[in-house]
């Protein structure tokens, strides 16, 4: 059997940081980890191959090639995935297709051979054997939450590492709590359910021996979901594989704001080489949180909290929100004070919308004010929803948030708080590899010259250099990611709002 797994393209977006690499000479940031598990999961007498189509061409002579294409996406993905389907369907050859976007929106897909909805755990091996039997299904479709500790480790060697800044492990699945607009708890559950010590710790020594070493997205949607675990077996456990082989790694993952509550967990997760977190706040509003169920963020000085976690040796990026019923007027004034005071580098300001499935689509679409479906694209200036604020109103104060956040002053001025909070928890300088030394020379090209503001850029990286030259390269890389939030957002903001 062969079997051509193919990652569609993602948009330029917030998160594509198709800017940034263009400087760093990468081709993406991360690779799809659900594929290359799900690759895993196949028999070892199939003959595999995977296109990113974020990486290189998907070319037809390998779509026909193929006996089956197995597709996976999420939202953001959709126009891709529909140009795909079409050249499948052009060139005879069948379609297997799951992940979120599937799930969440199955009806949109009948030119599908084979769905294949929820986890694969539970889906796949059934799909295995009726292909081998040559009676697969139209759907393979289980609504229950498998236990992780049989997920495989991922089939690295269909990739080319050098194409990714960074690699990606997923420890935990679900999230204790339960915010209103939010689909991880549809698609993954309230339970988190975990892999083991020796399972970690398998995964890491597979990424290490296909000789990578730099950073590692822990992929969770709240990894300190279990503390308890985490503090007793885990972390110790990556700590101690971490100092045999002199640090190869830097962890950054997601998590809630109440890591800020315990300094144990976060002592440890330094310890084992974590140094960034995204942590979704939402609002400065409490109204705002109590409207979306935003339990954790709620009473509490959200201020304090993000500052507390930077002292410990963290970066924070944030996640915030607007278009909640109960924000007021002053709301967009209230964020951008909000993201310049604490010195959140990496801010995704964020339209709220309504993904399927989720209670808020519900209560919307009770309420007959749901519009077109969800793009997927967090600051793409789309909201699927009618607000309760003037529309014209939300989307011009969106479009003043992000214009102001993301212009080069304020931008290199978080840099500068971020840099006076935190502190830096590395012994050692991160290891240097020859795709950073071409990202500086880069970066000095297009934001030292060729840049409006590279007098901003020269003030910041010679500062840093002179004064905090342990932070050169973490300045270095936030001076690459600004020029491509910059791009993206002069980019959504000029076509979507005019």
């Amino acid at each position: 059997m062969r079997i051509l797994l193919v990652y569609p393209e993602y948009p330029d977006t917030f998160w594509s940081f198709r800017h940034a690499l263009r400087i760093a000479s990468k081709r993406a940031s991360l690779p799809p980890l659900g594929l290359l598990t799900v690759a895993a999961m196949l028999p070892r007498n199939w003959e595999v191959k995977l296109v990113d189509m974020n990486v290189g061409r998907l070319k037809d002579k390998d779509i026909e090639r193929a006996d089956y294409v197995f597709l996976s996406a999420m939202a953001v993905q959709r126009r891709s995935v529909r140009d795909v389907i079409g050249r499948c369907r052009r060139l005879g050859t069948r379609i297997v297709a799951g992940g979120p976007l599937f799930t969440a929106e199955r009806e949109a897909f009948a030119d599908v051979d084979h769905l294949v909805l929820g986890e694969a755990e539970n889906t796949v091996p059934h799909l295995v054997e009726d292909l081998q039997s040559g009676r697969a299904k139209p759907l393979y479709d289980d609504a229950g939450h498998p236990d992780i500790s049989r997920t495989p480790v991922p089939e690295w060697s269909l990739i080319d590492l050098k194409d990714y800044t960074s690699l990606s492990l997923q420890y935990s699945r679900g999230c204790p709590y339960d915010c209103e607009f939010c689909d991880v708890v549809v698609l993954n559950g309230r339970e988190p359910r975990l892999k083991s010590r020796e399972q970690v710790l398998n995964e890491l020594e597979a990424i290490y021996r296909a000789g990578w070493r730099d950073g590692v997205f822990i992929v969770d949607d709240n990894f300190i979901g279990n503390r308890r675990k985490l503090k007793e077996d885990i972390l110790p456990a990556v700590a101690a594989w971490q100092g045999e082989r002199k640090n190869p790694f830097m962890f950054f993952t997601e998590a809630s704001i109440n890591l800020a509550d315990d300094d144990e967990l976060m002592r440890l997760m330094v310890a084992a080489g974590f140094n960034s977190v995204f942590i979704g706040i939402e609002s400065p509003h409490e109204e705002s949180l109590v409207e979306c169920n935003k339990s954790q963020n709620r009473g509490r000085d959200l201020i304090a909290s993000v500052k507390r976690i930077q002292e410990n040796g963290f970066q924070v990026q944030g996640g915030f929100v607007l278009g909640f019923d109960s924000d007021p007027a002053n709301i967009f004034e209230r964020q951008v004070n909000f993201i310049q005071r604490t010195g959140i580098v990496t801010a995704m300001v964020s339209l709220l919308n309504a993904p399927r499935g989720t209670r808020l689509y519900e209560r919307l679409r009770k309420e007959n004010r749901l519009l077109e479906n969800f793009s997927g694209d967090n600051t793409d200036c789309s909201i699927n929803f009618v607000p309760r604020m003037d529309r014209e109103a939300l989307l011009n104060g969106y479009r003043q948030v992000l214009t102001t956040i993301y212009s080069s002053r304020h931008y290199y001025d978080r840099v500068r708080t971020f840099l006076e909070h935190c502190r830096s928890q590395r012994k050692k300088l991160p290891r240097l590899q020859l795709w950073h030394v071409r990202a500086l020379l880069r970066s000095i090209w297009f934001l030292g010259v060729k840049d409006r503001d590279r007098l901003l850029y020269w003030h910041m990286v010679l500062s840093s250099l002179f004064r905090r030259p342990r932070t050169f390269p973490l300045v270095v890389a936030f001076a690459i990611y600004g020029f491509h939030f910059r791009t993206v957002v002069r980019k959504y903001t000029s076509q979507r709002l005019g």
